[in-house]
């Protein structure tokens, strides 16, 4: 049986929305769209982070970037988003939620805006962003190519070790029912919804981890395949999960951790 295999992981053309854009797996991800061909927008509160991203990836091409400003912990900062997006495009191809927070202390000190604050930002936001972007990615999907929604897990939501980031690790759990849960009832409009789970990444988050080499190398011993991710990890599954390769695939949790979720 013959088929496309030239395009089969192919995304040129497509419009993608990345959230947190700005730093860590959120620049992987744009760059690896942008390097695809995609026409990619990225929102984070630090206007100038995205711009810096924007500059260095349009520089790269054959794809832009487009860089915007947006507080996703806010519902204002949500539509305020959503009403610029549809104000440029029509449809939306790609959404790629992947802004988040963390905090980590001990579980009989850890502080109620903690919870509330990560939990805002890495639960609520996702669902109300997806939920006022659903029309476009309705617009874009088919039924041989869907629109596809991405969400960023976590392998501390499917594992129990806590490294005392109780609401994060909760968050990313919620996150991975929550991708179950619409890629349930999103299937019949035409729009995936998956999720990846990354394991330790060079990030802002796990900048003082990665930046200190006897901590790196011992959390590097702990992973199975014996190092942390890299942009190109992140590269290979999202292009996967957008193109022609993953458009059979919805309510996944992919991961991307090196082995850890593996293990006993």
């Amino acid at each position: 049986m013959a088929f496309d295999f030239d395009n089969l992981f192919s995304v040129k053309g497509k419009v993608a929305l990345v959230t947190g854009g700005g730093s860590g797996i959120g620049t992987m991800a744009t760059e690896a769209l942008v390097r695809a061909g995609c026409k990619v927008y990225i929102a984070s509160r630090r206007l100038e982070s995205c711009q810096a991203v924007a500059d260095d990836c349009n520089a790269i091409g054959p794809g832009s970037v487009t860089a915007l400003q947006a507080d996703l912990s806010t519902e204002e900062g949500t539509r305020a988003l959503v009403e610029k997006l549809s104000s440029m495009e029509g449809s939306l191809d790609i959404l790629v939620n992947n802004s988040g927070t963390t905090w980590g202390a001990p579980f009989d000190e850890f502080p109620r805006a903690k919870w509330d604050e990560v939990l805002a930002l890495n639960v609520t936001a996702v669902a109300d962003l997806t939920k006022h972007l659903l029309p476009m990615l309705k617009r874009a999907g088919t039924s041989d190519d869907p629109a596809r929604v991405v969400n960023l897990g976590s392998v501390m939501g499917t594992r129990s070790g806590s490294n005392q980031a109780y609401s994060y690790g909760a968050s990313k759990a919620a996150i991975h029912h929550l991708t179950r849960m619409l890629a349930n009832e999103f299937g019949s409009m035409h729009v995936t919804v998956n999720a990846i789970a990354p394991g330790p990444f060079p990030s802002r988050m796990m900048a003082h981890v990665i930046r200190d080499d006897a901590r790196k190398k011992a959390m590097e011993a702990r992973v199975p395949l014996h190092r942390v991710g890299e942009p190109e990890d992140i590269a290979g599954v999202l292009l996967m999960l957008c193109s022609r390769a993953g458009s059979y695939i919805t309510g996944g949790i992919i991961p991307l951790d090196g082995g850890l979720s593996a293990m006993p």
